[in-house]
């Protein structure tokens, strides 16, 4: 053997063994942290649904902010002014864990508006009444629950750890649009039309925003087998139903699936099958609002740039001032000693 093939052949058995501590890691259920080593495919998988994470919260703030404006009551914009505000620092939150694994927020954001990276396609629907709102709330957030309350215990330490705060808020969000809608409920007739309309529109692109089906999700079997993802696609969206349903009883509006109902047998819902060909639509940029979330995302980076240089420019002063202060600090103490 020769001093090459020997060194190569050290350097598998120390990968192996790498790989060995980083399995018998996961299968005890306990955290990888940043600086353990992990498997190039694992830190690939991470940082794909992580930024996919982080874009859709950022991207999520556009179909809400619309109303901003628009809100009926000063209570009501500033309660959705807030919630769009935590959508930003959720998007941060995610960003900064992904750079843990040695991504760059700036190639993480120009993936995003070059269509490179997706984003969750829930956010690639119109909102065009302000009843839209409440469901975003009550579907979307409340999807959002069932998806990443499992999150909070993923085996990546950064990621599980900033969704203890996310899904925090994304519960109180949900818990908002429901109060809206049962506010909404009490009112009018044109109002409670209003929510009906806004449900049969989201229903069916909020079942979709689980994924596609078990068997045609290429990431998820990795994604469960190294425990980052702790249920499937299909088994989240089931338990989003059996959720949902006492709940629009309670409010009063109707789920618009023909086949939904009680199975005694199995203990869950059945439920009809979203239009996955709609999906895969949306998925590839042909949704109806695809473009104009895009071009506002670019549109917005593209605005902010000053900002960035500024603020770049200030921390550098302030370390080039810092560095003044310690060098003086270290040559006065020099004279004195």
């Amino acid at each position: 053997m020769t001093t090459s093939q020997g060194a190569q052949s050290g350097g598998d058995g120390a990968e192996q063994r790498l790989q060995e501590q980083f399995d018998a890691t996961i299968a005890k259920d306990q955290r990888i942290e940043p600086r353990d080593w992990m498997p190039e495919g694992y830190r690939k998988t991470l940082i794909r649904q992580i930024a996919q994470h982080a874009h859709s919260e950022i991207i999520g703030m556009q179909p809400e902010g619309e109303w901003i404006t628009r809100a009926p009551s000063l209570r009501r914009k500033a309660i959705l002014f807030a919630k769009v505000q935590d959508e930003a620092g959720h998007g941060l939150y995610l960003y900064s864990a992904a750079e843990t694994l040695g991504a760059d927020r700036a190639d993480l954001t120009e993936r995003l508006i070059e269509g490179r990276q997706k984003y969750s396609s829930i956010f690639n629907y119109p909102t065009p009444t302000f009843a839209d709102v409440g469901v975003i709330g009550w579907f979307v957030d409340g999807a959002a629950i069932c998806n990443q309350v499992p999150l909070c215990r993923s085996s990546y330490g950064p990621y599980a750890r900033s969704m203890v705060r996310i899904c925090k808020e994304e519960s109180f969000h949900q818990r908002q649009g429901y109060e809206l809608l049962m506010t909404m409920m009490r009112g009018t007739d044109a109002q409670r039309e209003m929510v009906q309309d806004a449900v049969n529109r989201w229903w069916w692109p909020s079942l979709m925003m689980f994924g596609p089906p078990d068997g045609d999700s290429p990431n998820s079997a990795a994604s469960m087998a190294w425990k980052i993802k702790r249920h499937s696609n299909d088994e989240l969206r089931r338990r989003f139903v059996d959720m949902t349903v006492p709940q629009a009883e309670k409010l009063g509006v109707t789920l618009p699936d023909p086949e939904l109902r009680w199975n005694e047998e199995r203990g869950h819902h059945d439920f009809g099958t979203p239009d996955w060909s709609e999906l895969k639509r949306v998925i590839s940029g042909d949704g109806p609002c695809n473009e104009q979330r895009v071009a506002r995302r670019r549109a917005a980076h593209e605005e902010g740039a000053w900002v960035r240089e500024a603020a770049t420019a200030h921390a550098a002063k302030r370390a080039a001032r810092s560095a003044r202060a310690q060098e003086a600090q270290n040559t006065q103490e020099g004279t004195a000693a």
